[in-house]
């Protein structure tokens, strides 16, 4: 969805905001002048002070530091940062015996907090008192300070003195008139400041850029092919794309994991080692309730922290389906590669011929090859109306042939084009390994004989292929379309491996017939709807 671009930038936005707000509160209370304005000012004040002892209360230094995970010097330091932002009298954070940690003088660090009121907060009760200090009489607000799982640690005081409130108040109206345009310059002021702070939070974005790159975002993460899962410092799932819940849906997991442990949901992905170490996982592959996936694990900092971690995978099956296509392509360059042979062999031949001025044999070796080459080339044409299986066939011949054996191929009737490419690759997979199995069988035998025979009545192929070679054991017959078997050593057995495949995605039928020293035939029964 397109974002229309507002007509103020965030920050024009926020310092107009917060100006017209403070601009509005200062002229009602302008107008009031009398004790409801004391009322208003002091109720704000408590809130002000209120808000700043929680958010004091709730600041993740504080917290660790009365806890004894950091130096309580930063509390100081985090203290009199906040005091001046604030613009209160003082920030003192104490512990459980009231000893403050913080204080605008540094001398009362260390000392028992004054003022008698800091009781109830040291129960766990926050309030809002005014007492005498070392400051002087103050509005104090009391919040208690606790760690995460709710143990009381501490408490925060913040001051704000209540002389200037209430000497503007007794004033004349005149100077209410002067405090009221300070307030609106200051408003300006903290609102700049404010707007400037948060656009930098933003890095420079405005809101509506921020929702752009969110939904391009989400848009890459959900059409990538890839599973995509990001997790927290603590392990937790705080995203996951389409494609990582397709494949863990068809792994049995259907619950959304989106908050939920990683270790809980997937305890194979080890994320928790990645965020732990901060060392890559590349490569890695995990078996989900019967689906292998290939994942790479990366963790997300930030500076020189760890913030989480993220793990990309993929179905390690489709992979090797993609691997597995390339050997059509395999098939097509050694077709061609054996018809460059040939066609090379034969330009040799004849320049022999020339060379040897053996003009007549020459025409005898050029009307021969001419012949053959229409009788077959034509034959195969005729019967084949898809070029790319004609062409892949003359090649296999070709190549059978520099292997010095003899390919017949017959066939009845005449075999279309496919409605579809892919019926065309799976065929070439199917014939190109069964003959490339074939003539390593014959390489033992002195006749060399392979045949490729077709029948078609327009809605389904029977397809032929056999040899006269040594034959399949009877023993090992159910295991020749296993992957990785083989008898012919080590990294190999994948050709029958991916005859079954392909005739698989084709929904067709194989039947085999073998015998120890008499050769080997596969008869598939294929469906095959024409091209229209």
């Amino acid at each position: 969805m397109r974002k229309k671009k507002p007509l103020f930038s965030l920050q024009t936005t926020i310092t107009l905001l917060v100006c017209s707000v403070v601009a509005l509160a200062l002229f009602v209370t302008d107008l009031l002048i009398s004790e409801e304005v004391g009322n208003t000012t002091q109720k704000n004040q408590e809130e002000k002070a209120l808000n700043i002892a929680r958010m004091t209360a709730n600041s993740p230094i504080v917290v660790d530091a009365l806890s004894g995970k950091r130096s309580e010097i930063d509390i100081q330091k985090y203290a009199g940062d906040m005091t001046k932002i604030t613009n209160v009298e003082f920030i003192v954070v104490m512990n459980m015996k009231g000893i403050r940690k913080s204080h605008p003088n540094t001398n009362q660090i260390g000392q028992r907090f004054v003022g008698g009121d800091e009781g109830p907060v040291l129960h766990g009760h926050e309030h809002i008192s005014t007492a005498k200090g070392t400051l002087g009489y103050s509005l104090r607000a009391f919040t208690p300070i606790r760690t995460a799982s709710g143990k009381q640690i501490g408490a925060v005081a913040v001051g704000i003195s209540l002389a200037n409130v209430k000497e503007d108040v007794r004033n004349s109206k005149m100077v209410i008139y002067f405090a009221a345009i300070f307030g609106v310059l200051v408003g300006v002021i903290g609102a700049i400041i404010l707007a400037r702070k948060i656009k930098r939070s933003m890095f420079g974005l405005e809101p509506f850029e921020i929702g752009k790159l969110l939904e391009e975002r989400s848009a890459m993460l959900q059409s990538t092919k890839e599973g995509i899962l990001a997790v927290d410092q603590d392990a937790r799932i705080t995203l996951i794309n389409n494609e990582a819940l397709r494949l863990f849906e068809e792994a049995g997991i259907k619950d959304n994991p989106v908050g939920h442990s990683v270790e809980e949901y997937i305890p194979h992905l080890h994320l928790k080692n990645v965020l732990k170490t901060g060392s890559p996982g590349i490569n890695e592959e995990i078996d989900l309730s019967g689906i292998t996936l290939l994942a790479n694990h990366l963790p997300i900092s930030v500076g020189s922290q760890i913030v989480g971690a993220i793990t990309t995978f993929r179905d390690k099956t489709e992979m090797n389906q993609l691997a597995e296509e390339l050997t059509g392509v395999k098939l097509y360059a050694e077709a061609l590669r054996a018809q460059s042979h040939e066609f090379m062999n034969k330009l040799h031949v004849i320049l022999g011929l020339v060379h040897l001025q053996r003009y007549e044999k020459l025409d005898d070796y050029i009307n021969r090859i001419s012949e053959h080459l229409q009788n077959e080339v034509g034959y195969i044409v005729s019967k084949l109306k898809d070029p790319v299986l004609a062409g892949f066939i003359l090649g296999k011949m070709s190549y059978a042939r520099e292997f010095g054996a003899e390919l017949s191929f017959t066939g009845e009737g005449v075999l279309p084009e496919p409605n579809r490419p892919e019926l065309t690759h799976e065929l070439i997979t199917i014939i190109g390994n069964l003959l490339d199995n074939a003539l390593e069988a014959l390489t033992e035998q002195e006749t060399k004989r392979l045949s490729v025979h077709f029948e078609y009545d327009d809605i389904e192929l029977l397809l032929e292929v056999a040899d006269n070679g040594q034959g399949i054991e009877e023993e090992i017959v159910d295991k020749v379309f296993t992957k990785g078997f083989s008898t012919k050593g080590t990294n190999r057995g994948i050709g029958l491996f991916l005859v079954k495949r392909s005739l698989e995605k084709l929904h067709g039928e194989m039947e085999l017939q073998t015998r120890a020293g008499e050769g080997t035939r596969f008869i598939f029964t294929i469906p095959y709807p024409p091209k229209e």
